[in-house]
């Protein structure tokens, strides 16, 4: 089908055109009227004014008019189709004259019943929103509710058996604490061999020691030897905000424990609910000290030989209640110390069964390297050391590897190397002195390496090998004492030496910190002084929690602490004067030194030596 327009056309009002429209073979025509063109092409509908409106009714120009009364409007439809809206007053009488007048149909829309029921509609959604929304209050206040009485209740974590696999085999480098472990294992494996002799299960067991060295580890193998039930809760789980929860959590725990009997229970870090009573500022009325009495009562409240053993972990024993720790509640005190050499060898050992080392490390050797390190410090040492050995891509784990990744936990992660000439001597000059007077003085530590390569916040460091034997005795001589302040002075000794006093610089600034500390412990804790074999104060002078607030006052006079001053400043001055008077006769050694390790950057033990003339 094709249209074709005559060239008369003018516009869609005048009427005055011809349309043609020619279909099929034979090319009959048609015309259409111009309502017909109107729907063809969709003229839009057309805007009158209420002026032009009146007009056109008294004019006969339009064919329909419908009146909406509800909207004040009034709905014009033309000869040719179109359709127009206009707007009208309230109980208009001119429109309904003139249509009148002009015989033009006029039909009144009644729209009340519509909008009621769109009114209806509204109000029905307004009223299932609102309840909707009050269902789901109330469903959260039933949970809440709900939660309000579940807060009495324990909620500690029940491991199964299949997930004990953690057995004695598995904790390496606490030898003595097994032992003493392994008759619990008996007590619930074969209570009967005790119970006959009259002798009874011990009620608690106390794992004390520094963090990581395995206590929460030696839990887990007890309950994994023995094949019982574990229930495993941290101490701070207890206390609440409402008062009497903890109480009741603890009546709870010890209730499942008794119908799972024989079987372990673990309270890790005890002493956030085991601090002693009455020592805070507060009174004792506090929801923490409420958690303490009900647990002293459960503890006391078992039945002979139930079968329930208490296992408890905390590394500040100190603070612990006495009532908590007596004989009858916590029979036994386990120490978990530091591994010794031979265990530290032993954990590695441990930690290197999953993980591909070279054949050729020396755990033995990194045993020594890593004194006063925990088992947690050993197994992250071994992690760091397969995470840097996947950066780069390599199947085993080296020696290097492991080297760095005991420089990235004990002095941090390594920083852009330093382009000041002037400056990379001066701290080469301040680390050289360290490892110098350490070479010079027997008493001193042995020297593992001395580096200009930053790591942290340090340009460089001096690393030493603390004396594994008094390491393990626990014994500090004067004589150690005495060479730790000259080594730790060194530094400074050697900018005052190459530099002169006024060139010095803060470098040394955390060895005089470490110079203070242990000269005043000389003094005050282990009577290497002329003040005499007298302790005037403490390990630790720390508030806990008001008992000593009003405490702190000093026990000796103040002519005393005048004195303990002057001897401090005496040790570090006698100090650094002899770190002086060794550098100052070997410049030349120190120079060579200087210059070795600016252009290597690292100096290990054997080469250090080999260039001091010390080997």
């Amino acid at each position: 089908m094709s249209v074709v327009r005559t060239p008369c056309v003018k516009s869609l009002r005048s009427r005055q055109f011809n349309v043609v429209v020619t279909s099929g073979s034979e090319g009959s025509e048609k015309t259409l009227s111009p309502q017909s063109l109107t729907s063809l092409f969709g003229e839009k509908p057309k805007s009158v004014s209420y002026s032009s409106l009146l007009e056109q009714i008294r004019n006969g120009d339009v064919s329909t008019l419908e009146l909406v009364p509800a909207r004040r409007e009034v709905r014009v439809t033309y000869p040719d189709g179109t359709k127009s809206t206009v707007s009208i007053f309230v109980n208009d009488q001119q429109i309904l004259r003139a249509a009148e007048a002009s015989a033009t149909p006029l039909t009144v829309r009644d729209i009340r019943g519509e909008q009621a029921m769109a009114g209806l509609l509204g109000n029905l959604g307004l009223v299932l929103l609102l309840v909707v929304g009050l269902s789901f209050l109330l469903r959260r206040s039933a949970q809440m509710a709900n939660r309000a009485l579940g807060f009495g209740r324990s909620q500690p974590r029940l491991k199964p058996q299949e997930d004990l696999q953690v057995r004695f085999e598995d904790v390496a480098g606490i030898n003595d604490a097994k032992e003493e472990l392994e008759e619990v294992v008996t007590f619930l494996k074969q209570p009967e061999s005790f119970t006959g002799l009259g002798a009874k299960i011990p009620r608690g067991v106390l794992l004390v020691g520094p963090p990581g060295t395995g206590k929460t580890l030696l839990a887990r193998a007890i309950a994994g030897e023995a094949e019982v039930p574990f229930f495993s809760m941290a101490a701070s789980e207890f206390v609440e905000l409402f008062v009497g929860v903890g109480a009741s959590r603890v009546r709870d725990l010890f209730r499942q424990a008794k119908e799972k009997s024989p079987c372990i229970v673990f309270i890790d870090e005890i002493d956030a609910v085991g601090r002693q009573r009455g020592a805070g500022i507060g009174g004792g009325n506090d929801e923490r000290e409420q958690t303490l009495n009900q647990l002293l009562t459960e503890m006391d409240g078992f039945a002979d030989n139930s079968g329930v053993i208490l296992l408890a972990a905390t590394n500040r024993a100190d603070v612990l209640d006495a009532a908590l720790t007596r004989p009858g509640r916590f029979d036994r005190r386990i120490d978990v110390s530091l591994p010794d050499r031979r265990g530290r060898e032993e954990i590695l050992g441990v930690h290197a069964r999953t993980r591909p080392l070279d054949p050729e490390i020396d755990l033995t050797a990194w045993a020594r390297r890593t004194p006063g390190f925990s088992g947690a410090e050993l197994a992250n040492l071994i992690n760091e050391a397969a995470i840097l050995t996947a950066r780069e891509q390599q199947p085993f784990i080296s020696d290097r590897q492991l080297e760095g990744a005991l420089e990235r936990i004990t002095m941090g992660l390594s920083a852009k190397p330093l382009q000041d000439s002037a400056k990379k001597r001066l701290i080469a000059y301040h680390e050289v002195g360290h490892a110098l007077v350490a070479a010079l003085l027997p008493a001193a530590n042995k020297l593992d390496k001395v580096t200009i390569l930053p790591r942290g916040a340090a340009g460089g460091y001096t690393r030493f090998m603390p004396d594994e034997e008094k390491l393990d005795s626990g014994l500090i001589t004067r004589a150690s004492c005495l060479a730790d302040l000259v080594v730790s002075l060194g530094g400074r000794a050697a900018e005052l030496v190459v530099f002169g006093p006024l060139e010095i610089t803060q470098g040394a600034s955390g060895d005089l910190q470490m110079v203070s500390q242990l000269a005043r412990e000389m003094v005050t804790r282990f009577g290497f002084s002329s003040l005499g074999p007298v302790a005037l104060e403490g390990p630790g002078t720390e508030v806990f929690l008001g008992r000593d607030w009003f405490s702190q006052r000093p026990g000796y006079a103040e002519s005393t602490g005048q004195a303990i001053d002057t001897r401090v400043r005496d040790l570090a001055k006698q100090s650094l004067d002899q770190a002086v008077a060794l550098l100052e006769s070997r410049r030349d050694v120190m120079d060579r030194l200087v210059d070795a390790l600016m252009e290597e950057e690292t100096l290990h033990h054997d080469r250090f030596m080999e260039l001091a003339g010390l080997g």
